[in-house]
């Protein structure tokens, strides 16, 4: 009876331990490289300046072409209007 309550403990630890280091390793991991997509954000959501504010969360107008957001490099040409560059 002993080595089955040690068998299951022993399992349980070991599972325990592999979801800690695993929840290391992601933490470790190093983020992905980031670019700015202009024309795809929607109003008020905008990460940064446009070209008539100087804050986040500032622009007016969905889609606005000088808004943009941060998101994973490569992304933005994947998005329907996104630019890499301002529009006017």
């Amino acid at each position: 009876m002993k080595s089955k309550k040690h068998v299951v403990t022993t399992a349980i630890s070991g599972l325990i331990a592999l979801g800690a280091a695993a929840a290391a390793g992601q933490a470790m991991a190093a983020p992905p490289p980031m670019e700015k997509c202009y024309g795809v954000v929607k109003a008020g959501k905008n990460d940064c300046q446009t070209n008539t504010t100087a804050c986040a969360g500032t622009s007016t107008k969905d889609s606005q072409g000088d808004a943009w957001i941060y998101i994973p490099k490569g992304s933005c040409d994947k998005i329907v209007g996104g630019s890499t560059e301002p529009k006017s």
